[in-house]
């Protein structure tokens, strides 16, 4: 990727509370369109092939498609709803 398209132009936007406290502001990358559309590009090549060598489970919820944290937290209720009579051990992880 040429080095114009990596390069971005870094802004700082105010979030709330005191406008003199550098913690109060979050940082705004804005990048080039070019580097957008390669960068779109490339994480669909990699999406692809990670699919097609399915290489994650079906279990792994979150950065994947059609499943979250939420969709996780979901399925976690069904397995210990179901699992809670016959006292089968289930381990869940969550993220923020």
């Amino acid at each position: 990727m040429p080095e114009d398209w990596r390069k971005a132009s870094v802004t700082p936007v105010f979030k709330k509370g005191k406008k003199e406290e550098p913690g109060n502001y979050r940082p705004v990358s804005l990048t080039s369109i070019s580097g957008k559309v390669m960068e779109q590009l490339t994480l669909e090549a990699i999406i692809k092939k990670v699919e097609e060598k399915k290489v994650l489970r079906r279990s792994q919820h979150g950065f994947t498609k059609e499943r979250s944290c939420l969709t996780n937290l979901m399925w976690s209720l069904l397995l210990w709803r179901y699992s809670r009579p016959t006292w089968t051990r289930s381990s869940t992880a969550y993220c923020r």
